[in-house]
């Protein structure tokens, strides 16, 4: 029997490595993008399309799901055009304003649906502890619960998550898409802008000491 998977990517530099390694551990993988509102929203649409022809995904197993609610509800800089995007502190205690209240339980939400139709059995994603440590839904015990919820309401209750990059710091995570051959220069990470990153967002600066850390230069600059 083939092992299937559901991989969510939305086009940023964890996902990136989460679609290679989903690759190399299964035989089908459908790639779903989901997209909320969120300021960047153009933009992350383009780096799926790009990643999924880089993979040869077939058209036939992607998928884009609208959750634009999430903007209506607003209460995130990533959705709320009244709450500025803050620049890198670096406190690993606050959550952030790029927070997106329940977001990533709407997103796998989406996903075990549409793992439930296609039969795969592992939903990948891309959360990552050190890029929003103050994010209650990118934590290791978020991912048990919701592997327990996913259990209790599915029909053939063998559906999981993965969380292959949780723990591993920004250099990890890109020593490991060059390792796989992934392509760094189809992703983006910036909360802000569309056209050029613009260096002082979280996801901008962590990406960006990661890259110097390792003597590179991000192929995006």
């Amino acid at each position: 029997m083939k092992k299937k998977a559901i991989v969510l990517l939305s086009g940023g530099m964890d996902s990136l490595a989460v679609m290679a390694t989903a690759l190399k551990e299964n035989d089908e993988i459908y790639a779903l993008h989901i997209t909320y509102g969120q300021n960047t929203a153009h933009k992350e649409k383009e780096c799926y399309f790009d990643i999924c022809k880089h993979y040869k995904i077939p058209d036939t197993h992607q998928l884009i799901i609208d959750l634009n609610f999430l903007r209506k509800i607003g209460g995130s800089s990533l959705t709320d055009s009244k709450i500025k995007v803050a620049d890198y502190t670096g406190d690993t205690t606050a959550i952030p304003t790029s927070y997106v209240p329940f977001r990533n339980t709407h997103i796998i939400a989406s996903a075990v649906s549409w793992a439930e139709t296609v039969g795969a059995n592992l939903i990948y994603i891309g959360a990552n502890e050190e890029d929003s440590p103050g994010y209650p839904d990118c934590r290791p015990a978020y991912y048990r619960a919701y592997n327990e919820l996913i259990k209790q309401g599915t029909k053939e209750q063998n559906i999981q998550i993965r969380t292959p990059v949780i723990a591993d710091k920004k250099t990890i995570i890109i020593q490991k898409c060059r390792e796989m051959n992934a392509p760094l220069e189809l992703t983006w990470s910036c909360y802000k802008n569309e056209d050029q990153p613009c260096m002082t967002c979280d996801s901008c600066t962590l990406r960006q000491k990661a890259f110097e850390t390792l003597g590179l230069t991000d192929p995006i600059i």
